[in-house]
């Protein structure tokens, strides 16, 4: 085993407690964050002494720890003890249950400062869970903290998810923007959106905000999908038509990826080569690829699909289309056709119609009464504008925003106003 891999797990052995425990297997593997960094984790497995068998269905046996630390920083991304139980000994105790010493241990763990980068969240019986900030203010993509502890103080689980940015990575400024300044945006992000109630078997149909993010001089926007989707993309917005069909069934592939990673690899912090940008080649190849595939599984479609971005995933570029007519409903069709990074060649693909059938012999929607004016002065007085540092993946930073969101709606048919949670 190599050295630096033997002392990470002493490393952990010591700093859990794992005295009663053995080491069942371990794995490295890498993957690229928002940043395009390239992350490589030891992920470890221990087994509780009297443990000498694995499960018959190939789960952890109960009390198995399962710790994962990143190689380069030797900050731990995630502990979890199998089941909620422990048998460490001497390792991870929080005295007294106590909310300040969780969190005086968590700045030390991960050397985030809390009020400034993390604060809590939410706070159940043996759970506490923090969400990301930046000076108080939310982020997105938001990251979370969460630890849970048993009766005697010991920890269970901690994980980490998210990127919590340094200062160097935040464009500061002042908070300028009301929704009097964004009214306008405000009254476009209206839409009426046909809402399914698997209950009631009926589509609804409602006047509600699309949400989004709005620069802080108000000039432009970004889209609240985008940054939901958490991954660097190249967009496309190329609307892909052709004049023949391709009479050929295309044959779908087994979507797998498996990739042996090496400790030299990880102690060199080597790029992941999905941290590569698409190329202006393998972008035309691309949409050829996605055209050919079209041209065969959707021959009368022409003209019908926009391949809006590209993006890589594992050994494979996703590519997502939208369909450019779209209707109201709150799911609208999309497809995501995967292709193999090696040989640009698209190997299968998911559409997501079988599930917006299921809506099809849902009761249609009642007749709309009122317009989207009448609509917008009934609620405009519950919308909501909340800063938002955003990453923007264009600038490659984080920018100062207003979330644009309202947590009501208007039913187009009586025009009452209703709670979105309701639907």
């Amino acid at each position: 085993m190599d050295k630096r891999i033997q002392e990470l797990i002493d490393f952990t052995k010591i700093k859990f407690g794992l005295d009663h425990y053995y080491l069942q297997r371990h794995s490295l593997s890498r993957n690229v964050n928002i940043f395009n960094e390239t992350v490589y984790i030891l992920c470890m497995e221990w087994f509780p002494n009297d443990v000498t068998i694995q499960e018959d269905d190939d789960s952890n046996p109960e009390g198995t720890a399962v710790i994962e630390i990143n190689v380069n920083t030797r900050k731990f991304e995630s502990a979890i003890f199998v089941m909620g139980k422990t048998f460490a000994k001497g390792g991870i105790k929080f005295a007294n249950l106590d909310t300040n010493t969780i969190i005086k241990w968590i700045e030390r763990e991960t050397g985030l400062t809390y009020g400034k980068q993390f604060q809590l969240h939410k706070e159940d019986e043996g759970e506490l869970q923090f969400k990301e900030c930046f000076e108080g203010a939310s982020v997105s993509p938001s990251g979370i903290i969460d630890v849970k502890f048993n009766l005697e103080g010991k920890l269970t689980s901690f994980s980490v998810h998210g990127q919590f940015p340094s200062k160097e990575m935040v464009k500061e400024e002042a908070y300028a923007l009301s929704l009097e300044k964004v009214e306008n945006i405000a009254k476009e992000q209206l839409k009426l959106i046909e809402f399914p109630s698997f209950e009631q078997k009926k589509i609804s149909p409602v006047y509600a905000v699309e949400e989004i993010y709005v620069t802080n001089d108000g000039t432009s926007t970004i889209p609240f999908e985008i940054i939901a989707d958490v991954r660097s993309f190249l967009k496309i917005d190329k609307t892909i038509s052709w004049n023949k069909p391709i009479n050929e069934p295309f044959i779908r592939k087994e979507i797998s990826w498996i990739e042996d990673v090496t400790a030299e690899q990880a102690f060199a912090c080597e790029p992941s080569p999905f941290s590569f940008p698409i190329t202006k080649v393998e972008q035309e190849k691309c949409v050829m690829a996605v055209e050919e595939l079209l041209r065969q599984e959707y021959p009368k479609d022409t003209g019908r699909w926009m391949l809006k971005t590209l993006h890589r995933d594992k050994g494979y570029i996703h590519a997502i289309l939208r369909a450019n007519h779209q209707d109201n409903r709150v799911f609208q069709r999309k497809l995501m056709i995967m292709i193999d990074a090696r040989s640009l060649q698209a190997v299968n693909y998911m559409d997501n119609k079988p599930m917006l059938e299921i809506y099809d012999q849902f009761q249609t929607p009642d007749k709309v009464t009122i317009t989207k004016d009448e609509a917008f002065e009934k609620i405009k007085e519950l919308f909501e504008l909340k800063p938002y540092y955003v990453y923007d993946f264009e600038q490659k930073q984080y920018v100062l925003c207003g979330k644009i969101d309202c947590q009501h709606g208007v039913n187009a048919g009586s025009g009452e106003v209703i709670s979105l949670d309701d639907l």
